[in-house]
C-alpha cells in the first residue's frame, strides 16, 4: 500500500442554506457551530486515502486539495430508548475539541459545478480512511459536475484503533492510523472519539455549504451525505437521531447498511462494529422530510448484515433498492487487488457500481425537483429463521432490481461466500462459471445470447436501475466468448 497519491484499501472490509423536502420544497436549516476549513494540508507525500480506484481527476477538468477541519464538537446522548422505529431523540452531551482531515475533489471551473456535494462518511472497517462509495460512483460524478468531500470522521481513521479485518494491500498500515501513517502530513491532527464524529460532520457540512476557500468558492445547493458498510450504519443513527436537530443534509445514500446502527459512545471512545451487530434491528424514521435511498446487495439482505430485519416499506421520503446477484464488496470495488484474494471462488463480479450510480442520479434528481425514484421490486427471501435467498435451479436469486449478468447469465453471480468463507470472503460473494452444457441448453448461439443481453440491458434501463450513460459499461459484463458461435 502506498502513502502517496492513493492509498490501497478495502472498505468492504467490515461504513447554512436550505434542506430539500423530498418534494421539491425547501425550509431553513437550524444555525449551528461549523468547522473551520481555512488551513489546508501540504506535505511530500500526496493524500493518503484507501481505494483500490483512483481516476485521473486532471483529466475530467477536476483539482484535489485536503484541508484541515477544526472546532468545537458536541457529544450526544438518548433522552429515552433507542427504539427500533428509529424516532429517536438525541440531547448533546459533553464538548471537546477536534482537529481532523477532509478530502476535496471538484471541478476546476465554476461553469462546470452543478451544485451538488457528495459528503461520504469515509469508512475504517479495514482500520484507514477508504472511500468506497467514490470507487463506486466517480463515473457519476464526475461526469455531472459534483463535488465529492471525503471525511475522516471516525477516531480509528485518524488515531489508529482496532481493525475488523486487514484487506490485501493494508498490511502494516492497517490500525495505524493517519498520523502514524504520514506523520509529516498528519501529525497535528486530533480526534476526540467516536461520539463526537456525528456534530464534525455536521459541522462539516455546514462549512461546504458555505462554499469558501476549501470549496473552490463554488456556493454549493444541495449537499448528499453518503456511506457504505459500516459508513452506512454510521449515517443510519445520524438520520435517527442528528439530522432532526440539525437537518445538515438535503438527502442520504444508504450504501449496504446492515440492520443495526452505529453505537453512540463517550469520550476517546471507539464505535464497536464488531460487537454492534448483535445489537437490535432499527429502520430509518420516517417522520422527517430529508429523501433518502437505501441499496442493499443481495448479500446483505441475509447472512452477516441481515438488512431484511429492517426492510421498511417505501414512502414519499425512502425508497429501497435491493439488486439480485450482487455481493457487499465485488471485483470492481478490490480493482487491482483482486488476484492477492483467496475465496476459493472467484469473487462475485456483479455491477452494484451501475446500480449505485443509478441510485446518485435518483437521489439528485429526487432533491433538485422533486421527481421521486422508481420503486424496485424486493429480493425473494424464504420465510426460515434465519431467512434465506431463494434461488433459481442454478443458483441465481430470484427478485429485485435485475441486470443482464443474472438473467442472461453464463456465471451464477451470488452475494454467497466461495469455498474458503473468511471473514472478508463473506462480504465478498462469489461468480461461478455455468457449465458449458448448460449454457449450451440456454443459449442456441452466440447471436440469440447477445440478443437477449441486450433486451436485458434495455430494459434495466428503461425501469431507470442503471443509467443509459452506463449501457456500454453494462454491455461489457457479457461474455460471448462463452457461447458457440
Amino acid at each position: 500500500m502506498r502513502t502517496s497519491n492513493h492509498g490501497i484499501g478495502l472498505a468492504a472490509a467490515a461504513l447554512v442554506a436550505a434542506v430539500g423536502c423530498g418534494d421539491g420544497s425547501t425550509e431553513p436549516s437550524p444555525t449551528g457551530p461549523t468547522a473551520d476549513l481555512s488551513e489546508e494540508i501540504r506535505g511530500a507525500n500526496a493524500p493518503f486515502i484507501g481505494s483500490a480506484v483512483s481516476p485521473s481527476l486532471q483529466a475530467s477538468g477536476y483539482v484535489e486539495h485536503e484541508y484541515v477541519a477544526q472546532g468545537t464538537a458536541t457529544s450526544y446522548r438518548a433522552a429515552a430508548p433507542l427504539t427500533g422505529d428509529g424516532q429517536w431523540t438525541f440531547e448533546p452531551d459533553g464538548a471537546a475539541p477536534y482537529r481532523t482531515r477532509i478530502l476535496v475533489r471538484r471541478p476546476a471551473s465554476p461553469a462546470a459545478f452543478s451544485g451538488t456535494v457528495a459528503v461520504e462518511w469515509l469508512n475504517v472497517s479495514g482500520g484507514l480512511d477508504a472511500d468506497p462509495d467514490f470507487a463506486s460512483l466517480h463515473e457519476e460524478l464526475l461526469r455531472r459536475g459534483h463535488a465529492w468531500v471525503g471525511v475522516s470522521s471516525q477516531i480509528i481513521g485518524v488515531e489508529g484503533g482496532p481493525v475488523i479485518v486487514v484487506a490485501p494491500g493494508g498490511e502494516g498500515l492497517a490500525g495505524e492510523g493517519l498520523k502514524r501513517i504520514d506523520p509529516e502530513r498528519y501529525d497535528s491532527l486530533a480526534h476526540p472519539g467516536d461520539g463526537y464524529a456525528f456534530d464534525i460532520f455536521t459541522q462539516i457540512a455546514r462549512a461546504l455549504r458555505e462554499g469558501g476557500p476549501a470549496m473552490g468558492n463554488l456556493q454549493p445547493q444541495r449537499m448528499l451525505a453518503v456511506g457504505e458498510s459500516q459508513s452506512a450504519m454510521a449515517l443510519t443513527t445520524y438520520y435517527n437521531g442528528v439530522q432532526p436537530l440539525t437537518r445538515a443534509f438535503d438527502g442520504f445514500l444508504v450504501h449496504s447498511r446492515a440492520s443495526v446502527s452505529l453505537p453512540v459512545v463517550g469520550p476517546g471512545e471507539f464505535a464497536d462494529l464488531a460487537g454492534g451487530l448483535g445489537g437490535d434491528p432499527v429502520i430509518l424514521r420516517t417522520d422527517i422530510d430529508a429523501a433518502v435511498i437505501e441499496l442493499q446487495a443481495e448479500g446483505d439482505v441475509v447472512g452477516l448484515l441481515n438488512s431484511v430485519a429492517v426492510r421498511q416499506a417505501d414512502s414519499s421520503t425512502f425508497r429501497l433498492w435491493e439488486v439480485a446477484g450482487t455481493a457487499h464488496a465485488d471485483a470492481h470495488l478490490v480493482g487491482p487487488l483482486i488476484d492477492l484474494i483467496d475465496c476459493g471462488t472467484a469473487i462475485n463480479n456483479g455491477p452494484l457500481h451501475l446500480v449505485a450510480k443509478a441510485a446518485l442520479r435518483a437521489l439528485d434528481t429526487w432533491v433538485r425537483d422533486g421527481e421521486a425514484p422508481r420503486r424496485a421490486p424486493r429480493l425473494d427471501v424464504t420465510a426460515a429463521t434465519p431467512p434465506e435467498m431463494r434461488r433459481n435451479a442454478d443458483g441465481i436469486g430470484l427478485g429485485g432490481i435485475r441486470t443482464p449478468p443474472v438473467d442472461v447469465p453464463v456465471d451464477v453471480l451470488s452475494g454467497e461466500a466461495g469455498t474458503k468463507p473468511s471473514i472478508l470472503c463473506l462480504l465478498l460473494g462469489s461468480t461461478t462459471p455455468l457449465p458449458a452444457e448448460r449454457i449450451a441448453d440456454l443459449y442456441s448461439s452466440r447471436n440469440d445470447y447477445e440478443q437477449r443481453y441486450r433486451t436485458s440491458a434495455d430494459a434495466v434501463i428503461e425501469a431507470g436501475f442503471v443509467l443509459e450513460d452506463d449501457r456500454e459499461a453494462l454491455l461489457g459484463f457479457s461474455d460471448p466468448s462463452r457461447i458457440r458461435p
